[in-house]
């Protein structure tokens, strides 16, 4: 199924390797939905970490992927391809993509999209798909995180720490949260964390030992982080991997991880399955799309841009002044 569709569309390129100024605004072919996929008309796309990463050359997309940034969309439906069941021409969608998003139109496998939330418009729905799928298979499927429980998120005041935020809370974790400013520690506060901690100031390792140790860390930092989340986790805790912004490399004993029975895990979300995402979207729509239509949930919306100036999104990103998602608005 299909309806009329342009044969162009303006996209946003990464010319080289480089800093903001390498996004540039071009005509690209329209994208064409294969085999249980469905083409999107894009109205938004949420800007994320590791937009900004491929943009340096530091993180390729996949075999196969689109070399145009962007890992989450909303809009509405515009073709639907072969295979494809449950989804029609002019519904409203938000999905998570490989690459592709910021531009006019962007390919999804139909596992991957979900309905938008009622209450829902397309530009918050699209600040949903990177960071709740990163979340919920980080924290709760890989994670195990439990009622009760002690949990971390580090950099509390960012997309995916707004949102950790939250679905902890709302499932009964102890939450705490590291932030760099008051301003954003209030924020995590007021999202629901037990405690936030100014890292300029306080170290988050001896607040969780007079804690008696975080049971599940959720970390983007790594680098010195590692062997201080190491020390701040409760006997048999786990520690969650999904980025290191301050290096991938470092020495750690192992003799503290055998001994206190700790577990080391991680992911990243891009490279894995379309069938392994799917799984995810299902879990998301039974026990999470719920919460964000009753309003107990909610994403923390930062600052829009056009598309023409992702440029200035990603400047705003790199600076670190952002409090929740940033979005392109793309019609």
């Amino acid at each position: 199924m299909t309806e009329t569709l342009p044969a162009a569309m303006t996209a946003i390129e990464i010319t080289e390797p480089g800093g903001p100024e390498v996004l540039k605004p071009v005509d690209r072919p329209l994208p064409t939905a294969g085999h249980g996929e469905i083409l999107v008309r894009v109205e938004a796309a949420g800007v994320n970490r590791p937009d900004v990463l491929q943009r340096t050359g530091g993180y390729a997309p996949p075999p196969g992927a689109s070399d145009i940034p962007g890992l989450e969309i909303a809009g509405t439906v515009a073709a639907v391809g072969d295979g494809v069941a449950g989804w029609r021409i002019g519904d409203a969608v938000c999905a998570l993509v490989s690459g592709g998003g910021y531009a006019e139109y962007c390919t999804a496998p139909a596992g991957q999209a979900l309905r938008i939330p009622d209450g829902f418009d397309l530009l918050r729905a699209a600040a949903l798909p990177e960071t709740y799928f990163t979340v919920w298979t980080n924290v709760f499927m890989r994670g195990r995180l439990r009622a009760g429980e002690r949990f971390v998120v580090h950099g509390g005041s960012s997309g995916i720490g707004t949102t950790a935020i939250q679905l902890a809370s709302v499932f009964g974790a102890r939450v705490f949260a590291t932030a760099g400013s008051v301003e954003k520690c209030a924020t995590c506060k007021r999202l629901g964390a037990e405690r936030a901690i100014n890292y300029r100031d306080e170290d988050f390792v001896e607040v969780l030992r007079g804690e008696g140790g975080a049971n599940l860390i959720l970390d983007m930092v790594g680098g010195p982080y590692l062997p201080r989340n190491i020390k701040a986790l409760a006997d048999d805790g786990r520690l969650i991997q999904i980025a290191f912004l301050q290096g991938a490399k470092v020495e750690l004993n192992f003799a503290q991880i055998m001994v206190r029975r700790l577990t080391i895990t991680g992911s990243t979300l891009r490279p894995q399955s379309d069938l392994a995402k799917a799984r995810i979207a299902e879990e998301l729509n039974e026990k999470v799309w719920p919460l964000l239509a009753a309003g107990r949930i909610a994403p923390v919306m930062d600052k829009q841009f056009e598309l023409a100036d992702a440029a200035g999104a990603h400047r705003r990103m790199e600076s670190g002044a952002h409090i929740g998602k940033i979005v392109l608005k793309v019609a």
